[in-house]
């Protein structure tokens, strides 16, 4: 692997400047320099000199951190998953005070297994390139790579005698690596081609060429055992036990204890080394989601013995990246403390486990489930946690602070907030930071934005919980009067009053005349709208369960009308952003397959994960637990089976000993399972049959976003004023506010 050298550095820094500046890198300097008083600290210095602007940095992702904050903090400018806002000047601004940032984190992390698969199964380098910088502008410097993994496996299972049919159904489809990664399945969705082998094996290495180039660490997989369930075909004697994932996907392991588990570690290892090269940490998560063949801490110790010998005797300066969320201290005892990096993904359940018992720890933020769509997060959390355990001897031996969401490219107040954090010495006041932030994300901030952005931090961004939220909505459920959730460990819960949050839609209409060409604003109303629209949808949907039990069929059709056509406005609305159709996603995975056959099963994975997920089987607990508020998603899939329930409903008889009630139902995690009752049954086929289908949805944009956003105002405010009057669901009232918040911070069946 190239030794990198200051030189490279410069050059790398550069490119990236010129890339997201084509017309104003040149009015850039780039000084990749050491700290004169030996601070090992990462830093960055912004100055003037000579009508330049210096950017000056101890690493390339320093210097791009000097860039972002200079956009920000100087130029009014903004860079997100969502849109950019860079209107700058001929030329750059050189009438400021020198800037001066250091960092109190080591290590910046990034990445989730998912979201690998829930984000980022269609990427290509473009996509890819894009990304890194972004990591590099917010301070990332320890990125996840596993993007073409399956090359390492296809060359580790043919040392083994695999053949290559075999490997390649073993193999998961495109959306479901990140669990295949993560030891929970196999051959899901599969077979994989050879051409997706090695077209990700070529994106993967430049993946992490370029992150080396800006002098990120990656993190790469180690091996903890997972095995295909046939190679115990091949070495009869090895102890390979088969396990399985929640009672849905069959897998396997070799024992670490086991002579044949060492060979297997050292030829995954050396062939990852061949492809990939080394940064020395591995991702290593022994009995992720499953159980060890014997359970007692003296086993459990060998195990962790065995599991780091095999890395550690191929690469002596290994570091075993491990998640914490699952931990067992067992596994750890032999492990020597600094080889280990304990990656504490939502940071909340270090006390549980002793500060992880003093090892270099990574305090985590993971905001999203699945890639679910709301408005929302504790913005005083975020801009205070890192940096108050950071400081707290109890805490320990705290490195670093990283993101993990499950999904990306939402809400990028909370992602800015969650790396910037990184470069202040101070915890920062909410209040303060995010009208910056939105001066920053428009140019300017007149008056009736900033009153947006006040109700915005009182409402969706000052949430109390710390714990993953998801404020799902009725729309994207399968269809039920009574509905704790969408997902298996989703919720309904808002802990706002909802009829504020559409002064935040009026302030913002108010303000388009200033902001409304501006396409990170544009972004914003539409996410608001959303909100407010599914916000509005929890109100609609007991309006029909009300009219229901009542018995009263007329206005059972006025409230299943009404429910049906503010789905429709909502897909009307999400239509005119990229950031919200279905055809996007399916477009783009149809782009990776050669021919139709192909094509057609990269769309059914693309199809399956935001929705049923995984088989139809009557304990299937997947179904919905990726649900997206997306234009198509909703009047291709989720509005054709709430009309069939709707119309399920009123078909029913007067008898009351022969009425649908949901209280004799079979439930999936509170939901109505696949074999609920006949209509349920029927329900799944059709679920299944959808994802089976090749309908075309739009893959780009259209309609006037403010124009939409405006009319569906007007239309649906008297709605929801008369609404809020009337009813107030569940998930609204102040005991199940109160009774969600005390539960654990700890995320269930976070895996998914």
């Amino acid at each position: 692997m190239k030794i990198l050298k200051d030189n490279d550095f410069q050059h790398a820094a550069e490119a990236l400047i010129k890339r997201i500046l084509p017309n104003r890198y040149e009015q850039f300097n780039v000084v990749i320099a050491r700290t004169d008083d030996g601070n090992a600290d990462d830093f960055f210095e912004i100055f003037p000199r000579d009508q330049k602007v210096v950017l000056k940095g101890n690493t390339p992702v320093a210097v791009a951190s000097a860039l972002h904050w200079y956009l920000k903090y100087v130029c009014n400018c903004h860079i997100s998953w969502n849109s950019d806002q860079l209107d700058l000047p001929d030329l750059l601004p050189t009438d400021f005070h020198p800037i001066a940032q250091r960092t109190e984190f080591d290590i910046r992390a990034y990445l989730n297994y998912c979201t690998f698969s829930y984000s980022m199964p269609w990427w290509d380098w473009e996509r890819w390139e894009r990304e890194i910088d972004w990591m590099a502008l917010h301070g990332i410097n320890m990125p996840l790579a596993i993007t073409g993994l399956e090359a390492v496996w296809q060359n580790t299972l043919r040392r083994l005698g695999m053949d290559d049919n075999s490997i390649r159904n073993f193999l998961v489809g495109p959306t479901y690596f990140a669990w295949q990664w993560m030891d929970n399945l196999e051959g899901w969705m599969g077979p994989l081609s050879q051409d997706w082998i090695d077209r990700h094996l070529v994106l993967g290495q430049k993946i992490i060429e370029r992150e080396r180039a800006l002098g990120m660490k990656t993190i790469l997989k180690g091996f903890s055992g997972y095995v295909p369930t046939a190679l115990a075909k091949f070495y009869p004697d090895a102890k390979v036990y088969k396990t399985d994932w929640i009672s849905t996907f069959e897998t396997a392991q070799i024992d670490p204890l086991d002579p044949l588990f060492s060979e297997i570690a050292e030829i995954f290892v050396e062939e990852q080394h061949k492809l990939f090269g080394t940064d020395h940490y591995y991702s290593v998560d022994p009995f992720h989601e499953s159980q060890p063949p014997i359970k007692t801490e003296g086993y459990l110790e060998q195990a962790g013995r065995a599991i780091f010998s095999a890395i550690n005797d191929i690469d002596p300066e290994a570091v075993l990246v491990i998640q914490t969320w699952s931990l067992r201290q067992g596994l750890l005892r032999a492990v020597p403390k600094d080889r280990t990096l304990m990656m504490a993904l939502t940071g909340t359940n270090w006390k549980k486990h002793e500060s992880y018992w003093g090892r270099p720890w990574v305090v985590g933020m993971m905001h999203n489930f699945g890639g679910r769509n709301y408005m929302g997060g504790n913005m005083t959390h975020f801009l205070s946690h890192p940096l108050h355990l950071k400081r707290l001897p109890a805490a320990q031996n705290v490195q670093g602070l990283g993101i993990f969401p499950e999904a990306i490219e939402h809400n990028p107040i909370i992602y800015q907030a969650a790396t910037e954090i990184a470069w202040h010495q101070e915890v920062q006041d909410p209040s303060t930071w995010t009208k910056q932030y939105a001066k920053s994300r428009y140019g300017s901030l007149p008056t009736a934005a900033a009153r947006a952005w006040e109700i915005l931090l009182a409402t969706v961004y000052q949430q109390k919980k710390v714990k993953i939220i998801s404020m799902e909505s009725p729309i994207c459920a399968r269809p039920a009067l009574s509905m704790p959730s969408v997902s298996m460990n989703g919720d309904m819960v808002r802990d706002y009053p909802l009829i504020d949050l559409w002064t935040a839609w009026n302030e913002m209409h108010n303000a388009a005349s200033e902001l409304g060409e501006k396409a990170t604003f544009q972004y914003d109303v539409v996410d608001i709208a959303r909100q407010c629209l599914v916000d509005l949808s929890l109100l609609l949907h007991q309006e029909i369960n009300i009219a229901y039990k009542n018995k009263d069929l007329n206005a059972l059709r006025r409230a299943g009308g009404q429910f049906i056509e503010l789905m429709e406005d909502l897909d009307d609305l999400l239509a005119t952003r990229e950031e919200f159709l279905l055809g996007k996603w399916l477009s783009d995975a149809r782009k990776w397959g050669n021919y139709e056959e192909e094509q057609n099963r990269y769309e059914q994975a693309a199809r399956t994960l935001v929705t049923v997920w995984g088989p139809v089987t009557p304990n299937a607990l997947f179904f919905d637990y990726s649900n997206r508020q997306w234009s198509g998603l909703i009047k291709g899939f989720y509005l054709p089976r709430w009309q069939m329930f709707i119309d399920y409903l009123l078909q029913q008889p007067a008898d009351e000993n022969k009425r649908y009630h949901e209280r004799k139902l079979r439930k999936s995690y509170g939901r109505p399972a696949n074999n609920a009752n006949a209509f349920f049954d029927a329900l799944s086929s059709w679920e299944k049959s959808w994802t089976e289908g090749h309908e075309t949805y739009p893959a780009v944009a259209a309609g006037h976003s403010l124009e939409i956003a405006e009319t569906l105002y007007a239309k649906w405010w008297p709605v929801m004023q008369g609404e809020s009057k009337q009813i107030i669901p569940l998930a609204l009232q102040a005991e199940y506010v109160e009774e969600i918040a005390q539960q654990s911070d700890e995320p269930e069946n976070f895996g998914l």
